[in-house]
C-alpha cells in the first residue's frame, strides 16, 4: 500500500517545499519535512490530530510525542530541537547578545520562555558590566517557590562562576496574573540585600503571567 508521500510529485513532497517555498508551506508539511521518513506525512497529521496545534507541542515531552503512532525517539527529538531554535530566534533577534536597557527588553527574553510553563519557575539572567546579556538564562528552581526553598546563595552562583556584574531575576505566575505576592516582594528583597554584599547587582525582578509581566523595581518593591 502506498504512503501519502509515494503518490506527491517531487515538487509537492514536504522536504521539497520546506527547501524551496517554506513559507508557503502548511503545519501538516513543515512537521512532515521534520519527521522524514515514507511515513512522515501521516505521522505529521497524526502529530496535529493529537495535539491540536504548535503550541501544544511546545509544552508536550518526549514520552507524550512518541505516543503518536510512528513518533519514535527521533522524530521527538527533531521536533523538541526545531522548536526550541525557533523559540530562541524569536527572543534574541539578530544579536545574540542583546542589552537590557529596560524592563521589556528583559521580558522579551523571558514571556516566550516562560508563559506556557505549568509550574512556577525562578530563572537568572547574567549580565556583564554593560548589561549585555551572557548566555541563556539559568532555571534554578521549579514548584512552590518560597523563601524557605530559595537559596540566595544559589541565585548568586552562576554569577559568580561566569564572572558577570550584575543578574536580574525573573519567574512565572502559571495563573496568568503577573501581579506580586508579599512572599514574591520578600523574596526580592533578600536577593537585592545579598548582591550589595557581594558587589553583584541585582538590576530587577520581573514576574511573568501569561503574554505579560511586572517589574518590581519599577514598582518600587523589594528594592528599597
Amino acid at each position: 500500500m502506498q504512503t501519502v508521500l509515494e503518490t506527491l510529485p517531487l515538487r509537492e513532497r514536504p522536504a521539497w517545499r520546506a527547501a524551496y517555498q517554506a513559507e508557503g508551506c502548511n503545519l501538516v508539511e513543515l512537521l512532515a519535512a521534520l519527521v522524514g521518513g515514507g511515513k512522515q506525512i501521516e505521522i505529521a497529521q497524526a502529530l496535529l490530530g493529537q495535539f491540536g496545534s504548535v503550541h501544544a507541542l511546545v509544552k508536550a515531552g518526549p514520552a507524550e510525542i512518541q505516543q503518536v503512532a510512528g513518533a519514535g525517539p527521533t522524530t521527538a527529538a527533531r521536533l523538541r530541537a526545531a522548536l526550541e531554535l525557533g523559540r530562541r530566534l524569536s527572543i534574541t533577534g539578530p544579536n545574540d547578545n542583546p542589552v537590557i536597557q529596560s524592563p521589556s527588553d528583559a521580558a522579551g527574553l523571558f514571556i516566550h520562555r516562560m508563559q506556557h510553563l505549568e509550574q512556577e519557575h525562578l530563572m537568572v539572567l547574567l549580565l556583564d558590566t554593560r548589561n549585555r546579556v551572557i548566555g541563556e538564562p539559568v532555571d534554578l528552581y521549579h514548584g512552590s517557590l518560597n523563601t524557605s526553598l530559595i537559596r540566595i546563595a544559589e541565585v548568586f552562583r552562576p554569577a559568580i562562576r561566569a564572572n558577570a556584574a550584575a543578574i536580574l531575576i525573573a519567574h512565572n505566575h502559571p495563573s496568568g496574573s503577573p501581579e506580586p505576592s508579599p512572599e514574591d516582594v520578600a523574596i526580592t528583597r533578600a536577593i537585592v540585600q545579598a548582591g550589595q554584599l557581594l558587589d553583584l547587582e541585582c538590576l530587577d525582578h520581573l514576574i511573568v503571567g501569561g503574554g505579560s509581566f511586572v517589574s518590581l523595581k519599577s514598582k518600587g518593591l523589594g528594592f528599597a
